[in-house]
Order: C-alpha cells, then sequence, then structure tokens
C-alpha cells in the first residue's frame, strides 16, 4: 500500500499578509544593516599593533618642520625587531629629491602592490611615507574587508631602513622597486612634502576609514601629486590596481627612466642589495649605490 504523499506548498497560496510580514522583515533587515555600517566611526584610539601604534605629526616654524612619532624600527623578521621612534627636524627649502618605491607582494600576481614616497634633502637625510591601513592587535588585512569601514587610515613616516628595509629584508616573496620621481617646476619639492605633512595633520585630528577602492596608498599618492601639479596623473585603472602602474609611470614622465620600461623595472631592483647590507653605512646610500640612478636621465 503506497504511503499517503505530503502535499507540496505551492507559494502562490501563501496568503499574502505572510509574503508581505517576510518581506517587510528582510527590508527592515537590509536598512538596520546599512545604517548600522554607515553610523561607524572611524578612531584613532584603538589597541594598534605596535609599528602603526603612534601617529606622526608635524609642527611648523617658518622654513622648518619637526617631526614627532617618525618610526626607526631594526627589523630582523616582519615579528622580531627593536622598536625606536624619533623626532626629526626638517627645513622645507632643503627638499632635493623625492623617490617613488613600488612593492609587489607576490611576483606572481603583478595587480597588488604598494607604494610609498620618500624625500631626500639636500644633506643626504632621506624620510619616507607609507600610507598604510592602520591595523589593531590581532587584525589581518583583506582587501574586501578594506570595503566596508574595517581599518582606519594612517600616514607612517619612518626612516628608509625601517620601512623599506622590513620590505626588501624581511619578506621573501615581495620585489621591491625605487624609482627617482621627475618633479616638473621649481619648489614643487618642498610643496608635495607639505601636503603630506598637511594631511597627516588632519588625519591626526579627523580619522579617516581606509577603503579598497577611495581610499588607499596610491589613490592618496595621485591626489597629493595633482594637488601640487594638477593634472599630471590622469584617471587609470593603475590608481586601482598599483602593480600596474610602470606603464602610467612612463607614459606621463613620473620617473626617471634608464632604457626600455622592461630595463627600469629590472635596474630598479633593489631586493639583493639590501638583504647585503651589513648596518655600518647608511641603508639608503647602500641602496642607491651602482644603481640606475647615478646615470639616469629625463
Amino acid at each position: 500500500m503506497r504511503g499517503a504523499q505530503e502535499p507540496v506548498l505551492d507559494p502562490s497560496m501563501m496568503p499574502v499578509w505572510l509574503s508581505l510580514t517576510i518581506f517587510s522583515l528582510g527590508f527592515l533587515s537590509a536598512i538596520w544593516g546599512i545604517t548600522r555600517h554607515l553610523s561607524l566611526r572611524p578612531s584613532n584610539d584603538r589597541s594598534w599593533v605596535n609599528d602603526n601604534e603612534r601617529q606622526a605629526e608635524a609642527e611648523f616654524n617658518g622654513d622648518e618642520v619637526t617631526i614627532r612619532n617618525v618610526r626607526d624600527f631594526e627589523w630582523r623578521s616582519g615579528r622580531d625587531f627593536d622598536e625606536r621612534w624619533i623626532d626629526l627636524k626638517l627645513n622645507l627649502n632643503e627638499v632635493e629629491k623625492i623617490w617613488f618605491v613600488l612593492e609587489y607582494f607576490d611576483p606572481k600576481r603583478r595587480q597588488m602592490a604598494h607604494t610609498i614616497m620618500s624625500f631626500e634633502m639636500s644633506d643626504g637625510t632621506r624620510l619616507a611615507c607609507s600610507i598604510e591601513v592602520r591595523r589593531e592587535r590581532g587584525e589581518r588585512y583583506h582587501p574586501i574587508k578594506g570595503l566596508f569601514r574595517q581599518y582606519e587610515l594612517i600616514y607612517v613616516w619612518a626612516t628608509e631602513r625601517d620601512v623599506i628595509g622590513v620590505r626588501t629584508r624581511c619578506r621573501k616573496k615581495s620585489v621591491t622597486h625605487l624609482f627617482e620621481a621627475v618633479v616638473l617646476g621649481p619648489g614643487n619639492e618642498r610643496r608635495m612634502l607639505e601636503s603630506y605633512l598637511m594631511r597627516t595633520n588632519k588625519l591626526s585630528e579627523s580619522p579617516e576609514w581606509y577603503n579598497t577602492i577611495t581610499n588607499t596608498c596610491t589613490t592618496n599618492i595621485v591626489r597629493h601629486v595633482n594637488e601640487v601639479y594638477p593634472g599630471r596623473v590622469p584617471r587609470a585603472l593603475a590608481i586601482l590596481l598599483p602593480g600596474l602602474s610602470p606603464r602610467i609611470l612612463q607614459r606621463n614622465n613620473l620617473v626617471r627612466m634608464n632604457g626600455t620600461i622592461e630595463e627600469t623595472l629590472q635596474r630598479s631592483i633593489i631586493d639583493e642589495r639590501a638583504k647585503s647590507w651589513s648596518g655600518d653605512s647608511d641603508f639608503g646610500d647602500w641602496i642607491r649605490e651602482h644603481a640606475q640612478y647615478e646615470h639616469s636621465t629625463e
């Protein structure tokens, strides 16, 4: 004897009130989620990882500026380091060169990269600024989370031996390139540094969310460049995927080239040179010795 078949629920027979209730609950849940997301506020007061713990500030006094909380860690690995923070006084009229750093996290994934600017003074002092996610303790970065107000933005001012050294000496997969920037117009080196420092102070007073698309290392660099020299960097996919930036760097005369773009890329790699640094000489001088920069032309 066959068992009685269970009746199949026909959605078209569902009472109208039940359909409306389900739709209303879903709609209200979506509104609640969006409202909660938009209500999140960035903060400078959290339990930060050691290397993001202090936020730099700039104190201007005429042509001089004192930058507080410059990071100067000695890295033996990504987790083993000696923590050191310093204050640095600079004369704004003595900014002589600007350098552009491009770090590929993994050469097999050429779209993903990090960008850094470094400022060189006439006496050889160099100070770098890395625009990053400000991580809390126990927190790991993921680009998808970066779309949803999960990380604050920070301008990390650091010595080159710190912020470039940790990338070139402690990361096994990454490949780091160093280019000399082409700065058009007298005095724009100073204006670029001032633009960076004023943005640093603004973030100290009014924190912002990092956003994987709209508020990253590269989007901020582009804003600074175009603030100083309007229209210098056009809109391009490479701004969102900085690993694709070499072509735009060449096409818009943003960095000095020595040969083809492929030859310049090869000659600008500094990882092996950095790994051979003994610590006895200046790190910035060491990674630039025998490199393309001594013979390059615009």
